[in-house]
């Protein structure tokens, strides 16, 4: 496994714990899979994200963040360089949210976004 040094994405304590939680309960969770971390077109304001568990495609660069192994594919980094992955266990937002400087505009939930 070909392993790059800088991730362009940085997950927070929260976000690693949650992961690697998800990772040691879920039933359906493969050894040799990997989270995936991208974007995907739709959504209110044009880009979603992606975030979940996943096989390593050939077009993918795999990360090493804390112990966990993510993979995206290049062509997202231009999309995800400098995002920030925290998970929220409040009463007002409760799951993964995406803090992206670089986004012109977000929509409502904080799942979409538009550069």
């Amino acid at each position: 496994m070909e392993t790059a040094i800088n991730a362009p994405v940085k997950l927070t304590a929260g976000a690693i714990t949650e992961v690697k939680r998800l990772i040691s309960e879920h039933e359906g969770y493969e050894d040799g899979q990997y989270l995936r971390v991208g974007v995907k077109g739709g959504g209110c304001s044009g880009l979603t994200y992606v975030l979940g568990f996943d096989n390593k495609e050939d077009d993918d660069t795999v990360y090493d963040i804390e112990g966990i192994p993510v993979i995206m594919k290049e062509a997202h980094s231009i999309y995800l360089f400098g995002i920030e992955v925290d998970f929220q266990k409040g009463l007002n937002a409760r799951g993964f949210v995406f803090n992206n400087p670089n986004a012109s505009s977000t929509c409502g939930c904080g799942t979409s976004f538009s550069v």
